[in-house]
């Protein structure tokens, strides 16, 4: 499992949206990217789906998930 408290692009409040990491600033989870993405969307579809989460917070994002996979 991610540790999503150290991607400075995402954040967590135990009394908003259930709780889940979502980008900071918004209320859209994080899953939400990853879900969308996994069905076919594109980086800009997802982008105009929401328009509070910017590109930098994504590729943030991405790179945090990258990272993970390379830490042993």
């Amino acid at each position: 499992m991610l540790n999503w408290s150290q991607c400075s692009a995402v954040e967590r409040d135990p009394t908003r949206v259930s709780g889940d990491w979502v980008f900071k600033g918004t209320r859209v989870p994080v899953r939400a990217f990853f879900e969308n993405i996994e069905d076919g969307a594109r980086l800009d579809d997802f982008l105009s789906w929401f328009p509070g989460v910017t590109r930098q917070q994504v590729d943030d994002v991405i790179r945090h998930a990258e990272l993970s996979l390379t830490v042993a």
